[in-house]
């Protein structure tokens, strides 16, 4: 079985969402209204779960995911998303800027965006409707800079203010006494500590101008891997393409993604050949698949598609036919 939903619903407050799946990109599917896709980049079997407490103007929730990955994000428009990743972990990554404890992740509604995330990584999200950010700003008397919310892609906030933040939105989604609280106090209350994130955060742009080198590098060389699939591209072909160095693009991807060309080439493909095989008909096959996205030697294929995902190619495809 490759996802699991439940609903908790309690007899007054707002209904939270459970939602569970053991494969990277069906989990990207999980979380309402988002346009995501995720390319699994640790070894082994995923798991991935996600606790939503949806309102009509607002959206809060926990993300868990077991393995380390590259994600692509939209969220829906005319809208603001906050991520805010619990305390004591890895370093995550938007747009290629690392994202420390004192950081939190902004981006507007209907604007791309890409997050790196390490193992075992838990993310806190709120996205909210503008109009009633706008609205509720002007009721509580806070001033938003637009410009600083959506420049940078993250902002920085002091250490009371996130532990506070996490402790509310932690009880909201982990059943303690607020579930049991009405709907519209519970939507108030979660307002109310937006707008305190709001009212404090500075933010917290790129160092040094080095880095949108380094990111139009990486998306340059990016969007070619993506334009040839079937292609069997190595590292010189990705110099030429972004017209630097060997060493630059190697610095370049490991700064912004946080791994090396080659390997971002091998994990892109398996990944696609993984989202392939979930919806292929019943007469492709993997060697088929395979062959689409630039694998020629089946047994390498077969034994490089395991070490990632922990489990077989023709496992993969079984699963997506059962759950069609």
């Amino acid at each position: 079985m490759t996802g699991l939903d439940a609903v908790i619903a309690p007899k007054e407050g707002a209904s939270i969402v459970l939602k569970e799946a053991f494969d990277a990109d069906l989990h990207a599917g999980n979380l309402t209204n988002w346009q995501q896709e995720y390319d699994q980049t640790s070894r082994g079997g995923f798991y991935g779960r996600i606790a939503e407490l949806p309102f009509a103007d607002l959206q809060v929730f926990q993300e868990s995911t077991s393995q380390a990955l590259q994600q692509k994000c939209v969220v829906w428009p005319d809208s603001v998303w906050l991520g805010i990743p619990l305390a004591q972990q890895e370093e995550s990554r938007i747009n290629g800027l690392s994202v420390r404890s004192e950081h939190i992740m902004c981006r507007p509604g209907d604007c791309e965006f890409e997050l790196t995330t390490p193992q075992d990584y838990e993310l806190f999200g709120m996205v909210v409707q503008l109009e009633t950010l706008t609205r509720m700003a002007r009721i509580h008397g806070v001033d938003l800079n637009w410009e600083e919310l959506t420049a940078h892609g993250r902002l920085s906030l002091p250490e009371k203010t996130l532990n506070d933040v996490r402790f509310v939105l932690g009880r909201s989604l982990q059943g303690s006494g607020m579930r049991a609280m009405p709907e519209r106090l519970t939507h108030d209350l979660l307002m109310t500590a937006l707008l305190e994130v709001l009212k404090t955060e500075q933010p917290a742009p790129a160092q040094t101008q080095s880095y949108h080198h380094r990111k139009m590098v990486v998306d340059a060389a990016r969007a070619w891997i993506n334009d040839n699939p079937d292609t069997p591209l190595t590292v010189t072909d990705l110099c030429q393409v972004t017209n630097v160095s060997r060493r630059t693009l190697q610095y370049a991807f490991e700064s912004i993604l946080s791994i090396s060309p080659i390997q971002y080439l091998r994990i892109s493909r398996l990944n696609g050949v993984r989202r392939a095989l979930l919806n292929a008909s019943n007469n492709t096959s993997i060697a088929d698949i395979a062959a689409n996205w630039g694998f020629w030697h089946m047994s390498q294929f077969a034994k490089d598609y395991r070490l990632l995902f922990g489990e077989r190619p023709s496992k993969t495809l079984e699963q997506g036919r059962f759950n069609r």
